[in-house]
């Protein structure tokens, strides 16, 4: 009896992982299934499950008519890209920072950076705004970048801090004892070290920039230097009707970066997370 109970609750708990599963890749496979039908079925109701006409001209459209796509497409490539670069470099002088610097001010300092997550990101806008004007990089891409990084610092500062605080004192002092100097032992011995944290918070970086929004809708004005998703919302949905096929044939275009990079790296961010996440 035992022993039936417990193959039992096994299958129920593998039904309910699978009804989970379900619920959170229903709106994904509506997307793709999306794209594949007309926009007249698009809005049939009751709406169909599967095409009832499988058609590619959403597609061919997107790659042949609307070249503005592209232009989003790659601003949103470039600036998620140099963005988590720089968030990767940043991120490592001030984790590094953190972890071995424990000066007076060092537990004010991760207060001021942990607090700085608290406030909702329209909350700065006016400011960004002002600054960005007043120093001439509004409605630039690279001033957006420099938004997006000063916003994602303090997160991955600390994060990288975690990594870099896993890695013990022993290996620098041996270091100092053979003669090398600060900079060498961050850069050559300790940085090599903590690869996966870095891989972690550049992934973590790039996705978050390539969802950004309210950023990329404050600071750029011009049409051919905006991002994917304020592209999509500004030219492609329309106030009385839109074309929902083509819709969710950009959105499966402009999610396929975030499936292949989860795809390829996602065993190396979460080795890089939990590695960081235990200090030992």
């Amino acid at each position: 009896m035992q022993r039936f109970s417990s193959v039992v609750g096994k299958w129920l708990k593998f039904f309910v992982m699978i009804l989970i599963l379900c619920f959170l890749l229903f709106p994904l496979y509506w997307m793709l299934t999306t794209s594949f039908k007309t926009n007249m079925e698009a809005y049939k109701y009751p709406p169909t499950l599967f095409p009832s006409k499988v058609t590619i001209k959403s597609y061919v459209n997107l790659f042949t008519v609307n070249n503005e796509f592209f232009i989003y497409y790659w601003n949103n490539f470039f600036v998620s890209t140099v963005s988590a670069f720089l968030t990767c470099i940043v991120a490592i002088f001030t984790g590094y920072s953190i972890a071995r610097f424990h000066i007076k001010w060092n537990k004010l300092i991760v207060a001021l950076l942990l607090s700085s997550q608290m406030f909702p990101i329209i909350s700065r806008m006016i400011s960004l705004y002002t600054i960005l004007g007043n120093l001439g990089i509004l409605n630039t891409r690279f001033g957006l970048i420099f938004a997006i990084v000063a916003a994602q610092i303090p997160f991955c500062s600390i994060l990288m801090s975690s990594f870099f605080s896993n890695i013990p004192r022993d290996i620098e002092e041996a270091a100092f004892v053979d003669g090398a100097k600060r900079t060498t032992v961050m850069f050559k011995i300790i940085t090599p070290l903590v690869k996966p944290g870095i891989l972690a918070v550049g992934i973590y970086a790039f996705l978050m920039t390539w969802d950004d929004y309210l950023h990329a809708a404050t600071l750029i004005q011009t049409d051919s230097l905006r991002t994917l998703s304020v592209g999509i919302t500004l030219r492609y949905l329309g106030e009385l009707s839109y074309d929902w096929s083509l819709i969710n044939c950009i959105s499966v275009i402009g999610t396929l970066p975030m499936v292949l990079i989860f795809f390829f790296f996602q065993k190396y961010m979460v080795k890089g997370l939990v590695a960081g996440a235990v200090k030992g």
